[in-house]
């Protein structure tokens, strides 16, 4: 009966396990990409947020100013 040895085994293993390092590596470099994305998104949503409380607090003054100068889009008949 020939002997059997692990070795060839061993070996397969070492590369399996070098791959997996591999990939838990480029899983990291995703994760770090997508909580950037995430930040820069929640930076984003702030920003338009802010506009937005800008425009609406202009329309409310471009109103008042209307009203005291009585201008109107409606016509007068």
């Amino acid at each position: 009966m020939a002997d059997v040895t692990m070795e060839p085994m061993f070996e397969v293993l070492k590369s399996v396990q070098a791959r997996l390092a591999q990939v838990d590596g480029k899983i990291d470099e995703l994760t770090q990409a997508t909580q950037a994305l995430r930040t820069s998104q929640i930076s984003i949503l702030q920003e338009i947020s802010g506009v937005h409380a800008t425009l609406v607090r202009h329309e409310g003054r471009l109103d008042r100013i209307e009203k005291r100068l009585e201008l109107s889009d409606v016509p007068h008949t």
